[in-house]
């Protein structure tokens, strides 16, 4: 069983998580809410909220933890192609540009769009209305890929001290979703951020130079990361 989280109860330690053999790996508590408050205590221990729409808020800490240092992050020989078109792009004024913070709403609703291999979103009304309120508390930030224009790509996450949590990403023209990706693992380099929480592993992640650690020393890195002092100007940079 799994407590039930008031508004005002703090979290369990995350060792208290559900393990692969009680079936729900990872699964902390339930309950509580998403405000500001709650999202940045959760952040803060290395737990974050997943659940449908239906569910009771459910709260996560996954053990392994996937995770993108910033110094490994993987860009093959084609995408390094479109992300010089992009910077060239960018410094010429052409067709192409990649803002942070100017369209928040809008990437969370478009990573919560429809996708053809998945059925249903985890990102519902509720998730938007907590995530959009922390972003204008200046702690979550979207990556934008605009084409003529039109946002065609980006990412959100939430940001405490030098950490990131990335949370989502989409893409209507190919490679937006990497490019947006690119631009915001760059600049968080150059700002000392040296680990992104990608929270659970796919192959996806993997390819991108993602790998897996122990949720004790990710909680352990934590603690250094979420202390240091905050990004405060959240301007993307070229990479080349």
């Amino acid at each position: 069983m799994i407590p039930w989280l008031n508004k005002t109860d703090d979290f369990p330690d995350v060792a208290e998580a559900l393990t692969e053999a009680e079936g729900a790996p990872g699964l902390l508590a339930a309950g509580a809410d998403l405000s500001p408050e709650r999202l940045l205590m959760a952040y803060r221990q290395g737990i974050f909220p997943w659940f449908s729409e239906g569910q009771p808020i459910l709260w996560w800490s996954t053990d392994p933890r996937m995770v993108l240092f910033t110094d490994h992050f993987k860009i093959s020989r084609s995408l390094k192609k479109t992300l010089k078109k992009v910077d060239d792009s960018m410094r010429s004024g052409g067709d192409w540009d990649v803002r942070f913070d100017s369209a928040f709403e809008a990437v969370m609703r478009a990573c919560a769009a429809p996708r053809i291999d998945e059925n249903g979103t985890w990102i519902s009304e509720e998730i938007v209305r907590g995530y959009t309120a922390l972003h204008r508390l200046g702690h979550a930030h979207s990556t934008e890929v605009w084409l003529n224009n039109e946002l065609v790509g980006g990412a959100y996450g939430v940001n405490i001290g030098r950490m990131f949590y990335g949370e989502s990403m989409f893409a209507r023209v190919t490679d937006a979703s990497k490019i947006a990706l690119a631009y915001l693992v760059h600049f968080l380099k150059s700002q000392g951020v040296s680990m992104i929480d990608c929270q659970q592993e796919t192959s996806h992640l993997a390819s991108l130079g993602a790998m897996p650690m122990p949720r004790a020393e990710f909680v352990a890195r934590l603690k250094t990361a979420v202390d240091a002092p905050r990004i405060l100007c959240w301007k993307p940079i070229t990479l080349f």
